[in-house]
């Protein structure tokens, strides 16, 4: 059997038997390598060189997470969660608490969605915006796997569909260049158009979700992590200022100049010690508060690098494919469209990046989309589609593992159980079959 299948479903097994992620995809990558009849050193080796892909965004995060904590000191997180219970009122009524809490999730969506294109930080708005709000969620009960399935909506179908800041880099800048370099002439419009369908398997995704599957309340305890904003110290507005300056730096920064996460947390927690933010607290603790909270999601994205790399080396994803096209006729295009989402939900699922695997799935899946006869729409909608897999509920994807930071703060929320399964059922099953219905239909 292809080792890329049989590694990645030890990968997918492992994480839901509660084994560590990162133990899951070191183990996976040594199975990958000796069943694909690497030597054990060799694939040690391989597993290695790709830890250091990841390196430079692990540390980013770290950093984020400091200068994250660092602003909750500042009392802008507090003033945001305060005015939230101010809100509900004093008698708590059903009808305020309900439109406190859909107002609440409608701005988590809308910052979930700005965080693609207006204001492009990718997943860096999380640790600011969430931990703060998690006393709001847990009096009005929300159901947190409702938000982890907000957020990775706003994230992944954003730059599926609206050509800006990240979602111009998917669209334009690697889809149809890769598209084009593999011999399949499309337009930006092409692309756009070819999407469009895919996309909205993810918003009807949400629309579960939200109506049907974690619409009832669920309780959480308040604990020593997240109380309520009412018993913090008292707020200097200053410090307050101070904070919207530092977050308007980091923003800038990070708009400005390309992959300078660290420059941009670093310069928002500058601003924050010489604004007298921190002078009150001890620099060392902040920081090391900050790099717990991120440190998981950094340590996962180096290994789940390293695991990618093996999978690569093992030159058995093209096997799989070939083997696909061996075993359907080209009178059964249906089946084929069908079989070429699954072998893409399992590269991209191992790997979790969309943006990282469209090389490698353009390469495989537009020649072979060509001997099927798919129409040109019908091949983008295959390859983004499968790639957008890798994103939308893999455990080793920047939006299930940034989702999990932020709402994991207070250790109620879990990883696999809260963020991946619930985005992988509401998103990645919807966008198979709408994936499916646009490859026949365009």
């Amino acid at each position: 059997m292809n080792s890329v299948v049989i590694a990645i479903t030890l990968m997918l097994f492992l994480s839901v038997v509660r084994v560590n992620i990162i133990i899951a995809l070191t183990v996976s990558s040594i199975v990958a390598g000796l069943l694909s009849h690497l030597p054990i050193n060799e694939t040690i080796a391989i597993f290695n060189q790709g830890l250091g892909h990841h390196a430079k965004l692990a540390l980013g995060y770290a950093t984020l997470g400091a200068f994250a904590v660092a602003l909750s000191h500042s009392g802008i997180t507090d003033m945001i969660s305060s005015a939230i219970i101010r809100n509900l009122g004093s008698k708590h009524t059903p009808k305020r608490k309900n439109f406190v809490k859909y107002m609440l999730i409608l701005s988590i969506l809308i910052m979930s969605i700005f965080s693609q294109n207006l204001i492009p930080i990718h997943i860096a708005f999380i640790p600011i915006l969430i931990p703060p709000l998690l006393a709001a969620m847990n009096m009005l009960s929300i159901d947190r796997r409702l938000i982890a399935c907000v957020i990775s909506f706003g994230l992944v179908t954003t730059y599926m569909i609206l050509p800006l800041g990240y979602g111009h880099m998917f669209l334009n800048d690697i889809l149809c260049k890769q598209l084009n370099l593999n011999g399949l002439a499309v337009y930006s419009a092409d692309v756009i158009k070819a999407m469009a369908l895919p996309a909205t398997g993810m918003f009807i995704g949400l629309l579960i979700a939200s109506l049907i599957s974690y619409r009832k309340p669920r309780a959480y305890q308040i604990t020593a992590d997240v109380i309520d904003p009412a018993q913090h110290q008292e707020i200097h507005l200053p410090h307050v200022y101070s904070a919207l300056f530092a977050i308007g730096v980091t923003v800038a920064v990070q708009i400005i100049y390309q992959d300078a996460m660290i420059m941009a947390a670093l310069a928002g927690y500058i601003i924050l010690h010489f604004c007298g933010v921190l002078k009150r607290h001890n620099n060392e603790d902040i920081m090391t508060q900050g790099f717990n909270m991120m440190a998981m999601i950094g340590f996962i994205m180096i290994t789940a690098s390293g695991f990618a790399e093996v999978i690569k080396a093992t030159g058995e994803i093209e096997s799989l494919v070939a083997a696909v096209q061996d075993l359907i006729g080209v009178d059964h295009r249906g089946f084929i469209a069908f079989l070429m989402l699954f072998v893409g939900l399992l590269i991209t699922m191992g790997i979790g990046s969309s943006f990282s695997t469209i090389p490698i799935i353009a390469s495989i899946y537009v020649p072979l989309a060509m001997s099927f006869g798919f129409s040109p729409l019908a091949t983008i909608a295959l390859v983004g589609t499968a790639a957008a897999l890798g994103d939308a509920g893999s455990p080793v994807s920047e939006a299930t593992m940034g989702v999990t930071a932020g709402l994991n703060t207070d250790k109620q929320h879990d990883h696999i159980y809260d963020s991946v399964i619930p985005t992988f059922i509401h998103f990645n099953l919807p966008l198979i079959i709408f994936g499916w219905i646009a490859a026949m239909v365009l």
